[in-house]
């Protein structure tokens, strides 16, 4: 099992650690925190987007494709009763000299994201407390 350690340096900041790396998040100044650092929800967010564009950069380099003004641009749909997510959608602009051959089978691998894969399928939560 992997670990992770969450750590609170001051004011509304809570960093992870992970692997060697510190992950640092803040809240924005309009919910008490000083904007230095995204926050984990807006992390949370960028994993999804990230997590495609790594399997969407595999696709490209595993067939050697141009990658040149290729990007990929996440919307979300919030439901505001809820206060959760409702949608996100993931666009992609493909190359000009993208072969149409290929958009199904980039979309299938964009679609194995494990951050999006986790949420379809997620994982059982449980909060202990040690003393």
């Amino acid at each position: 099992m992997a670990n992770m350690e969450i750590t609170f340096p001051g004011n509304k900041r809570v960093n992870a650690l992970m692997n060697g790396f510190e992950i640092k998040t803040d809240q924005p100044l309009k919910a008490g925190g000083d904007g230095e650092a995204p926050s984990p929800f807006e992390l949370f967010l960028a994993s999804l987007g990230t997590c495609a564009g790594i399997f969407a950069l595999s696709f490209f380099e595993n067939r050697k494709l141009n990658r040149e003004g290729f990007k990929i641009n996440l919307n979300f749909k919030w439901n505001p009763e809820k206060h959760l997510l409702d949608k996100v959608e993931i666009i992609l602009t493909l190359p000009k000299d993208f072969p149409e051959k290929y958009v199904p089978a980039l979309k299938s691998a964009v679609d194995l994201c494990l951050v999006k894969r986790t949420l379809a399928n997620p994982p059982e939560f449980e909060t202990l407390i040690e003393k």
